[in-house]
């Protein structure tokens, strides 16, 4: 991502053909996926390029990511849009799932829950967003997120249900 100088007040965002890391899930493990993105081996998907977050490491129910909030994610009243967080943690609930799937599965959001505890501002510097799963099944899973800043200080904390299903054939 490049950001340019605030008086530009411009953002340029480039992304890989998304579709490079789609066909390569098909033939990893959830966790061998996340890994591939997290080590650079696999592009990371566009939203993350668009959002300003990366991975910071993969493990078997727990994933960590990086966000270091800008002021092109503000809303209206100065400070990051709860879309923009509601975002980060699904991801990083969804992928704490995605990281214990087999070959040949794959998951999506079926309920979301955040509870915004503080603004969210650039000057808060870098935040940790971590998903954790809370319980695993053939079905559903479920799962609880954090982010916080490094200190541990809270600004939202989120919780999620995914469904587990056979993945697409290509």
């Amino acid at each position: 991502m490049t950001i340019a100088t605030p008086a530009e007040r411009t953002l340029t965002v480039q992304w890989d053909d998304p579709m490079t890391g789609a066909r390569a899930a098909r033939d990893l493990s959830g966790l061998d996926y996340l890994r591939a993105m997290a080590d650079g081996s696999l592009p990371p998907p566009p939203v993350a390029k668009l959002l300003g977050f990366d991975f910071a490491r993969a493990e078997k129910g727990e994933v960590e990511f990086v966000f270091h909030p800008h002021e092109s994610q503000f809303n209206p009243i100065g400070t990051v849009h709860g879309g923009v967080i509601s975002t980060l943690l699904d991801s990083a609930m969804g992928c704490s799932v995605h990281s214990l799937l087999p070959q040949g599965k794959a998951y999506t959001t079926l309920e979301l829950k955040v509870n915004f505890v503080r603004a969210v501002l650039p000057a808060n510097g870098k935040l940790l967003c971590r998903g954790k799963v809370i319980h695993a099944g053939g079905r559903m899973a479920t799962a609880e997120g954090h982010l916080q800043d490094e200190t541990g200080k809270l600004y939202a904390h989120a919780t999620t249900t995914c469904m587990i299903f056979d993945a697409p054939a290509a």
